[in-house]
């Protein structure tokens, strides 16, 4: 499966800066997904989940705040007010 770069950063730093295939978050408009070659877009984040495929087919899972969600080209990065993992 194809991967992308992925970037999570809180107020106190990067959480996690490596290759996934695939995010999954709640945004405004509900649950979604970011796998590779996804359009570029910009959403508000809610507090809740977040689920992180790894290019091993791994998967990681966190709680999360609130906070933005970048998708662009090759790189997504996620902005959030705090990460704890599970």
């Amino acid at each position: 499966m194809s991967t992308y770069k992925l970037v999570v950063s809180t107020p106190d730093g990067s959480v996690f800066d490596d290759e996934a295939t695939t995010l999954i978050v709640r945004g405004t408009e509900g649950e979604l997904a970011v796998m590779a070659g996804h359009i570029p877009f910009i959403t508000a984040v809610k507090p809740g989940k977040c689920k992180i495929v790894l290019a091993d087919e791994n998967e990681k899972t966190a709680t999360i705040g609130g906070g933005i969600l970048t998708v662009q080209g090759d790189k997504t990065t996620l902005l959030c007010s705090d990460f704890q993992w599970n």
